[in-house]
């Protein structure tokens, strides 16, 4: 927790007087008892009216004053608790954001979701209720037990026989609740886990008619979070009864002593009246105190979550070569080698076997060039290392003649365009998915942008065009749709190297093909890299690469691979069954 506390520093000064205002409320509080007495020994023994109306008016004041200071106290709370809520979760976001692919991988989507929502609102009301209470109870208490001693000496010693125990009863209860409430958390992310696929993958699982086991798990796992939270609820819950327990039996040995006392004349009933109002305060403050401490474990448990997350560092560092150190060092560049995987290999955290092994090859500037595998044959894996979003384990990848490691990430990305197999778009309008690319791009350069990436033909049949609202992950477009603005997007960028990971599936091959060609005769030099599972897609490349269980199983131009490669030769002719029996001819 002391880690997060720098979030509250903007927060100083309403963390000091949410608390203070709280304690002069208190203050005002310990002085009703002694109203009271007053009130009973002098104006009601005496009969004296205009004392009573007094005193009452005394009290009506100490409320109205208390009243004000509980309102500002609570202000200044709500004021520093929303604040640092705030600021820690931007700080989180921004954190998360910097993690490599590799740290995302580990942590998993459905706890960082946790984390930054559900624990750091738990937070939030941690620090909301320590500023008004955390002193203003303990406060109450001890003010209490000062104040009975100065009524009466021996009266108050139960007073000290009796805080004891409950704080005992308190603290107790807290230690043991603690490490509960982590395993409710921890529950709650399999949970939620757990929703986000299923909500996810609605129609596969309709598809597949597996609701009923899908439903049975998350029955399963939802239970487990059941009986978590009755378990350390019922362990929490047994602090109110007990300190009200302890709290009334000092009440009948207080009574029991006052009226004994009172008897024999050594202390007033106004006196005892002032003993019980003020061990009744110390059982307000007490329940209040308990359930204080129920949130901060909860707050702790929470904060510790997100420090947890806070303390992994990002595996990826950045390099020192900027945009101006990159541009001096390709004027002196000799080759024409764009991207170069000089016998490089990647095993990914935890996946034991390597998942590409000593791959080897040179693209050159301008050059269109196909990758081709089976499933799992890596071929996004080699992809993904070119903007680093993945490190090599083994050897390096050099982009402009400069290792990737080398470069600051955002200069080595700016270079690069990348549509992910995944096409995934923002909610917003179809333009201002666009600019992602570059949020400097002109309208003609969208406008390019749409007609290479073959979107502008439905872009312009869209009630407002550019301005169409894209629904959250693109929900109200079509699958090749989706994909073409993905496209536009990496395009708008104008890249010096484009990357298309088999973000062509939804097109059919007409507009597949319309697509390669508009990329390919595109006015500037770039340099493409096509991945896909068709033949078709890529055997106009100037270089095809086919992969085979994370190596290179051969490179060549579509003639040359059909004529002596065994892997490639199955993947077309099982894409085009009557090409095989002309070649058989």
């Amino acid at each position: 927790m002391k880690s997060l506390l720098k979030y509250i520093k903007d927060y100083r000064k309403e963390s000091i007087l949410a608390p203070l205002f709280k304690m002069l409320e208190a203050s005002f509080e310990l002085l009703v008892p002694l109203v009271m007495a007053a009130i009973i020994d002098n104006g009601i023994a005496n009969s004296d009216t205009s004392y009573i109306l007094k005193m009452g008016g005394v009290l009506v004041l100490l409320a109205a004053v208390g009243l004000a200071s509980s309102v500002t106290a609570q202000y200044f709370s709500a004021k520093a608790a929303v604040g640092f809520a705030t600021k820690l979760r931007n700080a989180l976001f921004s954190h998360i954001q910097g993690l490599s692919y590799t740290e995302l991988d580990t942590i998993g989507t459905s706890t960082l979701i946790t984390r930054m929502i559900s624990d750091v609102n738990q937070i939030q009301n941690g620090v909301n209720l320590t500023l008004r209470l955390l002193l203003r109870s303990p406060f109450i208490v001890f003010g209490a037990m000062v104040m009975a001693f100065t009524v009466d000496v021996q009266a108050a010693l139960i007073f000290v026989v009796t805080i004891p125990l409950l704080a005992i009863v308190v603290f107790g209860i807290m230690l043991a609740s603690m490490p509960l409430y982590k395993k409710v958390q921890a529950a709650l992310d399999k949970i939620l886990g757990r929703t986000r696929e299923n909500l996810a993958g609605a129609r596969v699982i309709r598809a597949f008619c597996n609701e009923a086991s899908e439903t049975a798990e998350f029955e399963q796992e939802n239970e487990l979070l059941l009986n978590t939270q009755v378990f350390v609820g019922k362990i929490s819950a047994a602090m109110n009864p007990v300190t009200y327990i302890i709290i009334n039996l000092a009440l009948v040995v207080l009574l029991w002593t006052g009226a004994v006392r009172v008897d024999n004349g050594i202390i007033t009933q106004g006196e005892v009246v002032a003993l019980v109002n003020y061990m009744s305060q110390i059982l307000v403050e007490l329940v209040k105190m308990a359930n204080l401490i129920i949130q901060l474990t909860k707050a702790l448990a929470c904060a510790k979550r997100v420090e947890g997350i806070f303390g992994i560092t990002p595996s990826m560092k950045s390099g020192t070569f900027n945009k101006e150190i990159v541009e001096i060092l390709n004027e002196d560049k000799e080759d024409d080698a764009m991207i170069y995987f000089n016998h490089v290999s990647l095993t990914y955290s935890g996946g034991g076997d390597e998942s590409l092994t000593d791959i080897d090859f040179v693209v050159n500037k301008g050059e269109t060039v196909g990758i081709i595998g089976g499933t799992g044959s890596g071929k996004t894996s080699v992809v993904n290392l070119i903007p680093r979003f993945y490190d090599a384990t083994k050897g390096h990848v050099t982009v402009d003649g400069i290792k990737v490691i080398d470069y600051e990430i955002p200069v080595l990305r700016k270079k690069i365009g990348v549509v992910p197999q995944k096409a995934v778009l923002f909610k917003g309008t179809i333009r201002e998915n666009l600019l992602w690319g570059n949020e400097n791009a002109s309208e003609q350069d969208i406008e390019d942008a749409l007609r290479i990436s073959q979107a502008k033909e439905f872009v312009d049949t869209k009630e407002g065009g550019l301005d169409f609202m894209i629904a959250q992950g693109g929900k109200n477009l079509s699958g090749g749709q989706k994909q073409r603005l993905t496209i536009a997007r990496a395009i708008v960028r104008k890249p010096d190297i484009l990357i298309l990971d088999d973000s062509a599936s939804a097109l059919d091959f007409a507009t597949d093909a319309k697509l390669r060609a508009a990329v390919k005769n595109m006015e500037n030099d770039m340099t493409v890299i096509i991945v896909s599972q068709r033949a078709a897609s890529i055997m106009y490349a100037d270089k095809i690469i086919v992969m085979d269980d994370g190596a290179v199983a051969g490179i060549g131009t579509h003639e040359e691979l059909l004529a002596d490669n065994v892997i490639y030769q199955e993947i077309y002719y099982s894409q085009f069954p009557d090409q095989k029996a002309k070649a058989a001819d």
